[in-house]
Protein backbone atom coordinates (compact mmCIF):
# COMPACT_ATOMS: atom_id res chain seq x y z
CA UNK A 1 0.00 0.00 0.00
CA UNK A 2 0.77 3.50 -0.98
CA UNK A 3 2.67 5.62 2.31
CA UNK A 4 0.56 8.75 1.26
CA UNK A 5 -2.66 6.23 1.03
CA UNK A 6 -2.16 4.76 4.72
CA UNK A 7 -1.46 8.50 5.34
CA UNK A 8 -4.72 9.73 4.52
CA UNK A 9 -5.93 6.70 6.62
CA UNK A 10 -4.14 7.41 9.73
CA UNK A 11 -5.82 11.21 9.27
CA UNK A 12 -9.13 9.91 8.64
CA UNK A 13 -9.13 7.95 11.95
CA UNK A 14 -7.94 10.58 14.02
CA UNK A 15 -10.32 13.08 12.13
CA UNK A 16 -13.39 10.86 12.26
CA UNK A 17 -12.82 9.90 16.20
CA UNK A 18 -14.95 10.83 18.98
CA UNK A 19 -14.16 14.20 20.82
CA UNK A 20 -14.40 13.95 24.43
CA UNK A 21 -17.03 16.27 25.58
CA UNK A 22 -15.64 19.98 26.46
CA UNK A 23 -12.34 19.33 25.28
CA UNK A 24 -10.28 19.52 22.39
CA UNK A 25 -9.20 15.89 22.72
CA UNK A 26 -10.70 12.76 20.24
CA UNK A 27 -11.14 8.83 21.97
CA UNK A 28 -9.46 6.55 18.80
CA UNK A 29 -8.72 3.01 18.54
CA UNK A 30 -5.42 2.39 19.55
CA UNK A 31 -4.93 -0.74 17.57
CA UNK A 32 -6.48 0.90 14.71
CA UNK A 33 -3.72 3.27 14.74
CA UNK A 34 -0.79 0.77 15.35
CA UNK A 35 -1.96 -1.33 12.79
CA UNK A 36 -1.60 1.60 10.44
CA UNK A 37 1.80 2.70 11.64
CA UNK A 38 2.65 -1.31 11.16
CA UNK A 39 1.65 -0.69 7.44
CA UNK A 40 3.27 2.46 7.32
CA UNK A 41 6.86 0.85 8.73
CA UNK A 42 6.32 -2.07 6.29
CA UNK A 43 5.65 0.16 3.14
CA UNK A 44 8.51 2.70 3.61
CA UNK A 45 11.19 0.49 2.85
CA UNK A 46 9.82 -0.75 -0.40
CA UNK A 47 10.16 3.04 -1.66
CA UNK A 48 13.63 3.57 -0.04
CA UNK A 49 14.61 0.35 -2.17
CA UNK A 50 12.75 2.07 -5.30
CA UNK A 51 15.14 4.94 -4.82
CA UNK A 52 17.79 2.71 -4.39
CA UNK A 53 16.68 1.38 -7.73
CA UNK A 54 16.55 4.26 -9.28
CA UNK A 55 19.63 5.55 -8.46
CA UNK A 56 21.63 2.39 -9.73
CA UNK A 57 19.63 2.60 -12.93
CA UNK A 58 20.89 6.10 -13.44
CA UNK A 59 25.02 4.98 -12.56
CA UNK A 60 24.05 2.53 -15.82
CA UNK A 61 22.36 5.35 -17.80
CA UNK A 62 25.67 7.42 -17.16
CA UNK A 63 27.97 4.48 -17.61
CA UNK A 64 26.32 3.48 -21.18
CA UNK A 65 26.57 7.07 -21.92
CA UNK A 66 29.92 7.00 -21.08
CA UNK A 67 30.92 3.84 -23.40
CA UNK A 68 29.00 5.42 -26.18
CA UNK A 69 30.70 8.42 -25.68
CA UNK A 70 33.78 6.49 -26.09
CA UNK A 71 33.06 4.20 -28.81
CA UNK A 72 31.82 7.13 -30.82
CA UNK A 73 35.26 9.09 -30.42
CA UNK A 74 37.09 5.59 -30.75
CA UNK A 75 35.63 5.29 -34.13
CA UNK A 76 35.92 9.16 -35.08
CA UNK A 77 39.64 8.71 -33.94
CA UNK A 78 40.36 5.68 -36.42
CA UNK A 79 37.99 7.49 -39.19
CA UNK A 80 40.51 10.74 -38.91
CA UNK A 81 43.77 8.25 -39.17
CA UNK A 82 42.12 6.39 -42.41
CA UNK A 83 40.95 9.47 -43.77
CA UNK A 84 44.74 10.94 -43.66
CA UNK A 85 46.41 11.50 -47.22
CA UNK A 86 45.91 13.84 -49.20
CA UNK A 87 45.55 17.60 -47.99
CA UNK A 88 41.82 18.20 -48.86
CA UNK A 89 40.60 14.79 -47.35
CA UNK A 90 42.99 15.17 -43.91
CA UNK A 91 41.44 18.63 -43.68
CA UNK A 92 37.96 17.42 -44.27
CA UNK A 93 38.50 14.45 -41.77
CA UNK A 94 40.04 16.62 -39.06
CA UNK A 95 37.27 18.18 -39.56
CA UNK A 96 34.43 15.11 -39.14
CA UNK A 97 36.33 14.39 -36.68
CA UNK A 98 36.05 16.84 -34.54
CA UNK A 99 32.38 17.57 -35.16
CA UNK A 100 31.97 13.71 -34.29
CA UNK A 101 33.67 14.28 -30.94
CA UNK A 102 32.12 17.12 -29.90
CA UNK A 103 28.71 15.63 -30.58
CA UNK A 104 29.45 12.39 -28.82
CA UNK A 105 30.63 14.66 -25.64
CA UNK A 106 27.67 16.30 -25.98
CA UNK A 107 24.96 13.92 -26.43
CA UNK A 108 26.99 12.11 -23.03
CA UNK A 109 26.15 15.50 -21.53
CA UNK A 110 23.08 15.31 -22.26
CA UNK A 111 22.23 12.06 -21.75
CA UNK A 112 23.50 12.39 -18.08
CA UNK A 113 22.56 15.67 -17.37
CA UNK A 114 18.77 13.88 -18.01
CA UNK A 115 19.79 10.83 -15.86
CA UNK A 116 20.56 12.86 -12.79
CA UNK A 117 17.16 15.18 -13.59
CA UNK A 118 15.23 11.85 -13.51
CA UNK A 119 17.49 10.53 -10.17
CA UNK A 120 16.77 13.91 -8.66
CA UNK A 121 12.76 14.08 -9.56
CA UNK A 122 12.32 10.54 -8.42
CA UNK A 123 14.63 10.99 -5.20
CA UNK A 124 12.96 14.64 -4.70
CA UNK A 125 9.47 12.69 -5.31
CA UNK A 126 10.20 10.33 -2.19
CA UNK A 127 11.56 13.36 0.00
CA UNK A 128 7.91 15.37 -0.50
CA UNK A 129 6.49 11.67 0.26
CA UNK A 130 8.32 11.19 3.62
CA UNK A 131 7.86 14.62 5.03
CA UNK A 132 4.49 14.40 4.63
CA UNK A 133 4.32 10.51 6.41
CA UNK A 134 6.69 12.28 8.79
CA UNK A 135 3.93 15.03 9.59
CA UNK A 136 1.13 12.84 9.39
CA UNK A 137 2.82 11.23 12.24
CA UNK A 138 3.28 13.81 14.53
CA UNK A 139 -0.21 15.21 14.15
CA UNK A 140 -1.49 11.80 15.08
CA UNK A 141 1.15 11.71 18.06
CA UNK A 142 -0.21 15.45 18.51
CA UNK A 143 -3.67 14.57 18.45
CA UNK A 144 -2.84 11.36 21.03
CA UNK A 145 -0.48 13.43 23.21
CA UNK A 146 -3.24 16.17 23.73
CA UNK A 147 -5.50 13.52 24.68
CA UNK A 148 -3.12 11.83 27.10
CA UNK A 149 -2.76 14.78 28.57
CA UNK A 150 -6.77 15.22 29.11
CA UNK A 151 -7.12 11.59 30.50
CA UNK A 152 -4.90 12.59 32.86
CA UNK A 153 -6.17 16.05 34.13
Amino acid sequence: MDVLVLIDKLDDTIHNAKVVPLTDTVRVDKEEVYDILDQMRATIPEEIKQARWIVKERQEMLAEAKREAERIVREAREEQVRLIGEEEIVKQAERQAEEIIEDARAREREIRLGAEDYADDILNTLEVNLTKFIAAVQRGRDRLQGREEAEVS
